[in-house]
């Protein structure tokens, strides 16, 4: 009669719900059933350390248990949490980068994460593919750089492998240069072919770029912002990243392209445009010469009396 009611006792103490009010993820630390017991009770998981001690030792699961940030429902009971240190996997956390962010600006936001561990220094400029990375509580800052880093040259590499034959770039740096601009140029999709031919019909022409991002870039010192308005100051710069003075691409890329961006170079649009301005709408005007395209710019200005000028208005 008493050994009936101890294990009745056992398997509603085995099953009761909880003390946890809200589902959350706990850091379970990897150690002894008295550690990983302590670590529960601390977080409000379970009431009894003995309790889950002896449930985890009756239940065969002594050893077996796993650790790192786990998630574990409202109220679960003894069987439950059992259940998730057994089976389940450490909760992933995400962390986006967004297209055409700069060197600097992802540094920033790696080291924004509380998630995150360690120390990053500034990547290079264009070295990390814009995408979201997943990873464990405890993962390092340089380990998402290196993740990110191996898949922006697995991506460059195959736009490369699949680029038009007479393309005039030399590189898979030049490639990733040239995107970087396109990147920063347009958020509009449809547009990226459109604006990677008029920089590629330049080069071959052997016109200057004439590119506001590369400036702004110059201008900002590589953060890739400005709180201002781009003035004629900004034109005159004597930086190789300037390409209103400087002839040819600039020597590296100005943010970090995504996926579009670069394919958008490997397999430009078929135009032989030279031109494009804002079309006031968040788009882009384009024109083969350069008397449509100071219609397009006056168009533009039509619109946008008030609006600061782009590079081309201020020479």
């Amino acid at each position: 009669m008493a050994g009936g009611a101890a294990a009745w006792f056992g398997r509603a103490a085995y099953d009761r719900p909880g003390p946890l009010e809200n589902s959350r993820a706990v850091l379970v630390p990897r150690g002894s059933l008295e550690q990983v017991g302590d670590a529960l009770a601390a977080a409000g998981v379970i009431d009894s350390a003995p309790m889950f001690r002896l449930a985890a030792i009756a239940t065969g699961l002594d050893g077996k248990l796993h650790a790192g940030e786990l998630a574990f429902l409202e109220h679960a009971s003894l069987r439950e949490v059992l259940h998730v240190l057994r089976t389940s996997k450490p909760v992933q956390h995400k962390l986006t980068i967004p297209e055409g962010l700069t060197a600097v600006q992802i540094a920033r936001l790696l080291n924004k994460s509380e998630v995150l561990t360690g120390e990053v220094a500034t990547p290079p400029e264009g070295a990390m593919l814009p995408q979201t990375y997943a990873f464990e509580y405890g993962a390092t800052r340089a380990s998402i750089v290196e993740r990110a880093s191996a898949a922006m040259q697995r991506t460059l590499d195959q736009a490369w492998a699949s680029r038009a034959p007479d393309l005039p770039l030399n590189s898979p740096t030049e490639m990733l240069i040239v995107a970087s601009m396109v990147e920063r140029e347009t958020a509009r999709p449809e547009e990226r072919p459109h604006i990677a031919a008029v920089f590629l019909n330049r080069l071959k022409k052997g016109m200057r770029l004439q590119s506001d991002p590369t400036v702004i870039y110059a201008a900002s010192n590589g953060a890739g912002t400005l709180e201002r308005p781009l003035s004629k100051a900004d034109l005159e710069l004597a930086s190789p990243f300037n390409t209103y003075r400087a002839n040819g691409l600039p020597p590296g890329p100005i943010a970090s392209p995504g996926l579009a961006s670069l394919e958008a170079v490997a397999r430009p649009e078929d135009t032989q445009d030279l031109y494009f301005v804002a079309d006031g709408t968040g788009g882009h005007a384009f024109a083969t010469t350069l008397e449509e395209h100071l219609k397009n710019v006056a168009r533009w200005r039509s619109l946008n009396p008030s609006a600061p000028l782009p590079g081309q208005l201020l020479r």
